[in-house]
């Protein structure tokens, strides 16, 4: 059911045929661009579950047995990144084997990451998130090095990611930022730094964990407004003025009162 939900949208994308969602639109868009670059041309209905395909393709949005497309190969990243996450943490070969495999074999995690669901999107920059920030904090006693820089970055870049997708996102920006508000609460304590370089400190954070995500958070929208610009099923809930804007709306490039 759900993939005949989210394969629309990513067809609505293709066409630039405007809809309403109540998610934000990273995973969708990111679906119809998958489509798009493998050669679907949006034009499959979608009308209801167990449609066949039949000559559309649909490879570059759902993966299907052993093609690993998009979805599936997100979903496949789960698993190093659960194996990574787990090394850093326990410091223990067989425990992160444990986890890889547990995921390897997880039926549920297989099922979700074979159709077009936002559930693989999500939980790649959910996983993808928690990793940088692990990493990042094994680099704490290398401050402002290249690789301190670089997964506090790819942190607020997966923040952005999960958040624009599902706003279920929001949990793993709160593990974030509990993580940051202990950091800094440490940083704080210790007597041998400076107030000026905890200042340095502060703002790294505020600027890769705030700034960055609330930035690519926007782009996402500006995006999402830029491409669906034909009149479509969302239209209704949105001002006249803003139906306007939209070919083939009845009110397109009429002149609106304020």
């Amino acid at each position: 059911w759900d993939e005949t939900h989210f394969g629309k949208m990513g067809s609505y994308y293709i066409n630039r045929t405007f809809f309403f969602d109540v998610h934000p639109p990273l995973g969708k868009m990111l679906i119809g661009l998958a489509g798009y670059l493998s050669g679907y041309d949006g034009t499959f209905p979608f009308q209801k579950p167990g449609d066949r395909y039949e000559q559309h393709n649909y490879i570059g949005m759902r993966g299907v047995r052993l093609c690993r497309l998009f979805c599936a190969f997100l979903g496949s990243c789960l698993v190093p990144f659960a194996y990574l996450t787990v090394l850093e943490l326990s410091k223990s070969l067989p425990a992160a084997l444990l986890t890889a495999f547990i995921l390897i074999f997880d039926t549920g995690c297989i099922t979700l990451s074979q159709y077009i669901l936002l559930d693989p999107i999500l939980m790649f920059f959910l996983m993808g998130a928690v990793l940088s920030m692990v990493k990042c904090n094994s680099c704490a006693d290398r401050p402002f090095s290249a690789s301190w820089w670089f997964w506090l970055s790819l942190t607020g870049v997966s923040l952005a990611g999960a958040m624009g997708v599902k706003f279920v996102g929001l949990f793993v920006v709160l593990l974030v930022g509990l993580n940051t508000i202990y950091d800094l609460w440490d940083l704080l304590g210790n007597l041998s730094l400076s107030l000026v370089m905890f200042g340095k400190h502060l703002l790294a954070r505020v600027l890769c964990l705030i700034v960055l995500p609330l930035a690519l958070y926007t782009a996402m929208f500006a995006v999402h407004f830029a491409v669906l610009n034909r009149s479509g099923p969302g239209d209704g809930f949105f001002s006249s003025a803003f139906q306007s804007q939209l070919i083939g709306n009845n009110l397109h490039n009429v002149s609106v009162p304020e």
